[in-house]
């Protein structure tokens, strides 16, 4: 399933994460079998790409998310976002 969101929607999706203050979905924390379970196991700075794609900066957003993930394509699409559960905000 691909999920094409325009311009707003995009930037909707990125302003939920720029409420957080102290993220910690930024570097996977592991556990036996070395698989992450919270935060990102890339060490993706996500509120750091989600502010470039609030402020409609795609090619830095872009650049951005490939200085620590090569594949972003692929990896968005098997990913089971141990980030959402690290993150702050879904406390509230």
């Amino acid at each position: 399933m691909e999920l094409d969101l325009g311009d707003g929607d995009r930037r909707e999706q990125a302003a939920r994460c720029m409420n957080c203050g102290i993220p910690f979905c930024h570097h996977g924390v592991f556990y036996g079998g070395g698989r992450a379970v919270a935060g990102c196991p890339n060490d993706n700075l996500i509120p750091e790409w989600n502010d470039l794609v609030y402020q409609s900066r795609d090619q830095q957003a872009f650049n951005r998310l490939t200085k620590t993930n090569y594949l972003p394509d692929m990896t968005g699409r098997v990913c089971p976002a141990p980030c959402e559960a690290a993150c702050v905000q879904a406390l509230n």
